[in-house]
Order: structure tokens, then C-alpha cells, then sequence
């Protein structure tokens, strides 16, 4: 009798449901401190409880999830300090993703980025959260792109990933009423070829919420 092995699809239901997790954490889908359950997610999704325990394990891993002695998994609820200590990565880390770009900045690259800079101002006239969020990493993510610098760019990705529930969090607390002024900037920059003024306004960009947010405290 042969047997047939249930590992593949195992594996691909880990997979499909690590990536759908690691969206809407990065997105903010998720608050800060929202507990996650093998059981409740595996019920969710239609999975067993192994390919839950492995996306769990690899967030986990990844910082986008935190998990207590008791064995209690969920969002991270970030200090003042952590927030601080990740501005200061996306302080280094984008404006050089962004320096190695400027070359590559074509016509058609900033047109796209002008684009998604316009469905980012349409979530905030509609008080989206997490269309807000989703369309100001996806500005980011596309001209990081063409840095080709994949591994700074997983680093950067790793970042955005923590701070996800926190951003959340934070554009509820701001109740910002008009898109990220720094973006308006991001695009003079790049059609000038300015690379001082581009990883000044990159800079001024990723950390001026984030630090409003640790100096105020929660």
C-alpha cells in the first residue's frame, strides 16, 4: 500500500498563511497586543495546527510577534525605547535604499510613485488606516526597489514589520487629515536628481511619526 506523504501541503499552507499574517501585521491590520491563538487561527483558516505553529514560529522569529514564557503569542506592544531604536534603523537604513535608487529613478518610476502617492492622500480623505499605511509602504517599497539592494531592502522590510500595530496605533492617535507632506519632497528630489535633499526628506519621512509617537509617550 503506498502512502501518500501530507508534507507538500503542509508546507504550503505554512507558507500561504505565514505570508497572509506577515501582511496584515505589516500593515497594521493588527493593534499592538492582539493575542493570536493555534487553535483560533487554524479554525480560521481551515489549517491544522502544525502550519499555524510554524508561521507563528517563523513571525516570531522575525520580530513581528512576541511570545511570553506562559507560551502566549501576540502583536508586539512596543516602548518608547524600541520605538526609538527602530526610527533610528528606518533613519538608516531608507535613506541609503533611496541614495542607491536616485540612478535608476526614471520617468515612468516617479510617474508610479506620483500614483501611489495619490491613493495614499484618497485613505486619508476616507480615514483608512490601513489603506493608509499599506499605500505609504508601498511608495517606499517601489522606489527602494530600484536600489537593487535585496538584502537592505529585507532588513528595511523586517523594520516595517515590528512597527506595524504600533503605525496603527499611531494614526489613530494623530488623526492625520492630510497625506505625508515628506513624500511631496521624495518626488522633487529624485526629479532633480538631488541626492542630499532625497535622503534628507527620506529621513525626515520614516521617522518624524515614530518619534512624535516615543516623545509623547503612549
Amino acid at each position: 500500500m503506498t502512502t501518500i506523504s501530507t508534507r507538500p501541503i503542509e508546507t504550503a499552507a505554512h507558507d500561504r498563511l505565514y505570508r497572509f499574517l506577515r501582511q496584515q501585521i505589516m500593515v497594521g491590520e493588527l493593534l499592538p497586543g492582539q493575542p493570536m491563538t493555534l487553535r483560533g487561527l487554524a479554525k480560521q483558516h481551515g489549517v491544522s495546527m502544525t502550519p499555524v505553529r510554524e508561521a507563528l514560529r517563523r513571525l516570531v522569529a522575525e520580530g513581528a510577534l512576541t511570545l511570553t514564557a506562559s507560551g502566549r503569542v501576540s502583536t508586539p506592544e512596543l516602548s518608547n525605547e524600541r520605538i526609538e531604536e527602530l526610527a533610528a534603523l528606518r533613519a538608516l537604513i531608507e535613506p541609503e535604499l533611496s541614495a542607491r535608487a536616485l540612478p535608476r529613478a526614471h520617468f515612468a518610476l516617479i510617474d508610479r510613485l506620483s500614483a501611489i502617492n495619490t491613493a495614499n492622500a484618497e485613505a486619508v480623505a476616507k480615514h483608512d488606516a490601513v489603506g493608509y499605511i499599506r499605500t505609504n509602504l508601498d511608495f517606499h517599497r517601489t522606489l527602494y526597489l530600484r536600489a537593487q539592494s535585496p538584502a537592505i531592502l529585507a532588513v528595511a522590510e523586517t523594520v516595517w514589520l515590528q512597527l506595524g500595530p504600533t503605525m496603527r496605533a499611531l494614526y489613530g492617535r494623530v488623526q492625520r487629515n492630510e497625506p505625508p507632506r515628506h513624500h511631496r519632497m521624495i518626488l522633487a528630489a529624485l526629479r532633480a536628481g538631488d541626492e542630499p535633499a532625497l535622503r534628507l526628506a527620506v529621513r525626515a519621512d520614516v521617522t518624524n511619526g515614530l518619534r512624535h509617537l516615543a516623545q509623547r509617550g503612549w
